[in-house]
């Protein structure tokens, strides 16, 4: 199996240069799972239901959101009738949405999981606890994709090793900077604490600079806007065999 993980969608630009790049990323990985990061699709915050079928069309497969899911109040309306949309699977049972789902590759079924971190996240439920409730409810599978949405690298590297050997990958989102650190781990389970974000490059963390000084110099609240130049698209390509990654890739795509 040939799986592309594309790093946080941020707004337009972000999705303008995935759509624009995605006829290379197949030409040159040719992937049959591709899975994305679109909490941020929507103007920098959530992801709406016209946005979820731009992605698909252009070939994402799962989309996985985080901590800004909710940004789009109308996303509670239509994310229980999509099984390739999840939200952290250790979000509260009540809310609307899953945190995991099954695909078919080649014929033979794939996981996809969605978890979030809990150091300086909003609150959620331990996501350790709740994988190895996921592990144990899952249907016979060939492999099983993590997205841990979460910010210290520390958790998202130790989660990685806990389920190494269990997983195929465990690929972190959430900070928008891509890490130089993507290995298999002992076990066969292929890692990077995060796999970036895709936007504009040029301002910080895929927003305009002017608004994030205010905030850094100033204390003053301004709300973000996606930046657009120096359009990257970034993500990792991991190759899978029996249920474990052989190989793991990071790269930035630059049209």
């Amino acid at each position: 199996m040939r799986l592309l993980f594309i790093g946080d969608i941020i707004g337009r630009p972000g999705r303008t240069v995935l759509v624009k790049s995605m006829p290379r990323l197949f030409e040159e990985y040719n992937p049959n799972l591709v899975v994305a990061n679109g909490e941020n699709a929507a103007a920098g915050f959530g992801i709406t239901i016209s946005i979820v079928g731009d992605l698909q069309k252009a070939g994402i497969d799962v989309i996985t959101t985080g901590n800004h899911v909710w940004n789009r109040r109308e996303t509670e309306t239509w994310i229980d009738e999509e099984e390739r949309v999840l939200r952290p699977a250790n979000f509260p049972r009540t809310q609307p949405g899953k945190g995991w789902t099954v695909v078919q590759v080649n014929g033979s079924p794939v996981a996809v999981v969605n978890l979030q971190g809990r150091v300086t996240m909003p609150p959620s439920e331990c996501p350790f606890l709740t994988m190895e409730k996921i592990l144990a409810d899952l249907p016979p599978v060939e492999a099983i994709v993590v997205d841990f949405h979460a910010e210290a690298t520390s958790e998202k590297e130790a989660f990685a090793r806990h389920f190494d050997g269990k997983v195929a990958a465990v690929i972190g989102t959430h900070t928008h900077v891509q890490t130089a650190d993507e290995k298999i781990l002992p076990g066969g389970t292929a890692f990077i604490c995060d796999v970036g974000m895709t936007g504009g490059g040029a301002g910080v963390i895929g927003f305009k600079l002017e608004n994030v000084l205010i905030r850094f110099l100033h204390g003053i609240p301004r709300r973000l806007e996606p930046e657009k130049k120096d359009p990257v698209v970034m993500g990792v390509f991991v190759e899978i065999e029996n249920g474990l990654a052989t190989s793991i890739k990071r790269f930035q795509l630059r049209p």
